[in-house]
């Protein structure tokens, strides 16, 4: 195999370094129950040609959400991407540019990064951003420990209105720490009262915007609380392109803001690979995970761009990083960068608008379907349906109809009984005013 060059001879002289003498001496931890017996039933190799006609076959019976009318969200949003953006990204000096060690050779590659972090600042109201991380659900996690880390205390709370993917990644990274999370119950009516649990103990308030279940919230009273008690105001955004017509985050009185980035210059691609973001106020910036890019001059007076601040483990000792980030989702970043120059600020909010008046316009019309229950007062792009039955199965029937009808919430908050009839909904300019009458009529006759 090309890319496992081993000879046997290499292979007996590694099994006699570690002591074995025989490579199923490497699996005896793994339980017996655990291995196979016989070898995995898949069909003997074959030639290209026909691999690939039996990979399309498999493939052709996914239903893509660009195929069907689509209202999938809680996270991953189906936004239009220009095509100038795939074709730059592509260019050899982007795709394939690792980490900008050396500026005298990347300062094409610093510069995007550059960029993109004055993007991600002005679109959250921030003082400083770094130079992106995996994705929104980490970067939230390493919001928390950043905030311990600020205010040397360890106990952490985490709005009933947050992802739930987004919480169990929080509550697995601090697992093993000294720290104490308190999630709060689902914020199903967006009336939770999160102040009065914030006390002296508190390190940080976790709370998204526009939360999971699509509502949208004025921070400014959370943001004071957080302040008299000295903790810090972590926001959450899921869905960046909300910030085209939501108050930002930071003009709110938020201390950290952590977003997904993938709805700008990024597609689906079936969960990845996403774009985190990442940005604070400036006295807080020694304690920010990942990179800072800066901009300076040369010796000849010359504009220029280098790694300001790197806090990873590879430029200083383990023990003293702040985060074990190890790269930065820099080709996504770039996407980002380009697609959000190709807008503008006038383009941002005009695609914020036809958003959300899409998304208006679907939940008037489902709210005219018997049994069907908008509890939403305020949302962006995204807002909950109650239905007269579980919404799995519903989801399920309409899938039946070629229409993705959205995301049942006991998909992502199993064993909550109270919540399988909740389903999220999600517009944007991607949907039609033909899927949104289909998926209405759907609706009425899948509940007749």
């Amino acid at each position: 195999m090309r890319y496992l060059p081993h000879t046997p001879s290499d292979r007996a002289a590694m099994m006699r370094a570690i002591g074995i003498t025989a490579i199923d001496e490497l699996f005896c931890y793994v339980p017996k129950d655990a291995l196979l017996a016989r070898p995995v039933d898949l069909p003997p190799h074959a030639g290209e040609l026909a691999v690939e006609r039996v990979m399309t076959a498999h493939a052709s019976r996914n239903m893509s959400a660009g195929s069907v009318p689509s209202f999938l969200g809680a996270g991953a949003y189906r936004h239009h991407v220009p095509a100038a953006v795939d074709h730059l990204i592509q260019r050899s000096e982007f795709l394939t540019s690792y980490t900008p060690y050396q500026p005298e050779v990347a300062q094409g590659t610093l510069q995007v990064l550059f960029e993109f972090q004055t993007q991600v600042a002005l679109l959250t109201g921030m003082d400083v951003a770094n130079a992106s991380m995996y994705d929104g659900a980490t970067a939230c996690a390493e919001a928390v420990l950043m905030a311990n880390r600020i205010t040397r205390r360890r106990k952490v709370l985490l709005s009933g209105g947050l992802h739930p993917q987004y919480r169990a990644v929080t509550e697995t990274q601090v697992r093993y720490l000294d720290c104490a999370v308190a999630a709060m119950d689902a914020d199903v009516t967006g009336q939770e009262a999160m102040a009065p649990r914030i006390d002296r103990e508190t390190s940080c308030v976790v709370v998204q915007n526009p939360s999971f279940y699509g509502h949208i919230r004025d921070l400014r009273p959370l943001a004071a609380a957080c302040q008299a008690a000295g903790a810090l105001l972590i926001v959450v955004v899921t869905e960046v392109v909300s910030l085209g017509a939501v108050m930002p985050p930071g003009e709110m009185g938020a201390d950290i803001v952590v977003a997904e980035g993938q709805s700008i210059g990024n597609a689906l691609n079936f969960g990845g690979p996403y774009l985190g973001l990442f940005s604070t106020r400036e006295k807080y910036v020694r304690q920010m995970p990942g990179r800072l890019c800066g901009e300076t001059v040369d010796a000849d007076g010359r504009r220029g761009f280098v790694l300001t601040l790197s806090t990873r483990e590879q430029h200083i000792r383990r023990e003293k990083a702040t985060s074990n980030i190890c790269t930065n989702s820099g080709l996504c970043a770039l996407a980002f960068t380009i697609h959000l120059s190709l807008l503008g600020d006038v383009g941002l909010r005009r695609m914020a608008e036809l958003n959300h008046r899409a998304a208006v316009d679907l939940a008037r019309a489902l709210g005219s379907v018997p049994g069907v229950e908008v509890i939403n007062r305020t949302f962006f792009n995204e807002f909950t349906v109650r239905l007269p039955r579980p919404a799995a199965a519903i989801v399920d029937a309409l899938a039946e109809q070629r229409i993705l009808a959205g995301v049942p919430v006991s998909r992502l908050e199993p064993g909550r009984p109270d919540l399988d009839r909740l389903l999220l909904v999600a517009v944007t300019e991607t949907t039609q005013a033909a899927d949104r009458d289909a998926l209405v009529v759907g609706l009425r006759k899948v509940l007749s």
